[in-house]
């Protein structure tokens, strides 16, 4: 058993603090090190290119290795929950006839994202409450969001713990129901991640966002955002110059650039966007694909060729890659009638390309 660390603390002696579930108290070391912060800026000059990035990047690193995640620069600061879950609702493809899966009276920075988002494209909000109190109630309440993910699901979004009564979902099964029919899983682990084990490796969240002023022991206004590949070629709330690919380099920083920090799975293409198809079969419908595409001699995958997994329905002459980890199909390999090797794109997958402005064919997939 872990003995009483109340010394670490400057509670009064008389105070007995167990509600980190609201708001956890600060350490004396954290405390020293958020005053220390402050204080270096007396001195500007003293402030090195390095200062802007190390320690941020060290915190990101301690993160990534608490919800065990092989890669810590897929890990955000953040000011609040509230703007990592803005981030990933502006970065998921949602249309109309799709729906967002959350549970009852879940946490509000968890809910008004995906409010807005159904708003804004006709999407449901699809919420699942448990079925009675008493014995079960929780395993019940998971096998209830097991049957709420269907084929029309394109986000699944909720905490680890319920913030009102301490039900514990079970997100290694959420997160394998929302990988098979090819939706989102975005999990708020602030009411847990630090107190109970969370596994980025055996739950594959496409993103976890987390405030730090709880269970992780930390200041209000700071928190962490674990992205999965899915949002690899995904768009800022803001344009910060800090976040395009380069910024260390302060010397180069008015040498504009327009790529970000580095993701994951990138690839290089030479492709018409004048072109571009849209399909409803029963794949591409449910999908939301917006498809271009460009002979197989101009596409050049460089990297992420080992989280490719292949997929093949109908005629089977289409090889459709997904990635393994986030379930996302950002291109396929098939052949053109005259035979020629093809590769199509997923336009949704395309860094700076926004596939609702594009004036698309649209193609009767489901008669071929």
């Amino acid at each position: 058993m872990l003995p009483c660390q109340k010394s670490l603390f400057s509670l009064p002696a008389d105070e007995h603090y167990l509600n980190c579930a609201y708001m956890s108290p600060l350490s004396a070391a954290v405390e020293a090190a958020g005053v220390a912060g402050v204080a270096r800026k007396r001195v500007p000059s003293r402030l090195t290119p390095a200062d802007f990035f190390t320690e941020a990047d060290r915190a990101r690193s301690l993160f990534a290795r608490l919800i065990n995640a092989a890669d810590a620069s897929r890990v955000a600061i953040v000011p609040a929950a509230s703007y990592g879950l803005a981030i990933a609702a502006r970065n998921l493809p949602v249309a109309r006839g799709q729906n967002i899966v959350v549970t009852h009276e879940q946490f509000p920075a968890n809910v008004y994202a995906w409010r807005s988002l159904a708003a804004g494209t006709g999407a449901e909000m699809r919420t699942v409450a448990p079925a009675d109190e008493g014995a079960g109630r929780g395993r019940s309440w998971n096998a209830r969001l097991l049957e709420a993910i269907d084929a029309q699901t394109a986000v699944v979004a909720l905490g680890h713990v319920h913030w009102t009564d301490g039900t514990r979902f079970d997100l290694e099964a959420i997160g394998a129901r929302a990988r098979e029919v090819g939706a989102a899983l975005i999990v708020d682990g602030t009411q847990s991640v630090g107190a109970l084990p969370f596994d980025v490796a055996a739950i594959q969240p496409d993103a976890v966002v987390c405030a730090a002023y709880k269970w992780l022991m930390g200041p209000y206004s700071l928190g962490f955002a674990y992205f999965g590949p899915r949002f690899d070629h995904g768009t800022p709330l803001e344009e910060t110059w800090i976040g395009r690919a380069g910024s260390e380099q302060f010397k180069e920083l008015v040498n504009y650039r327009d790529d970000y920090q580095p993701g994951a799975v990138r690839y290089d293409v030479d492709v018409e966007l004048e072109n571009t198809i849209t399909c409803n079969c029963s794949r591409c419908q449910r999908m939301g694909f917006v498809l271009a595409f460009a002979p197989a001699e101009k596409f050049q995958l460089k990297s992420g060729d080992e989280s490719l997994c292949e997929y093949r329905f109908a005629s089977k002459t289409i090889q459709h890659l997904f990635c393994r980890t986030c379930g996302v199909e950002s291109f396929a390999r098939g052949t053109m009638p005259d035979g020629a090797p093809v590769v199509a794109i997923n336009v949704n997958c395309l860094s700076g390309i926004d596939p609702r402005a594009l004036k698309s064919q649209h193609v009767d997939g489901r008669s071929a």
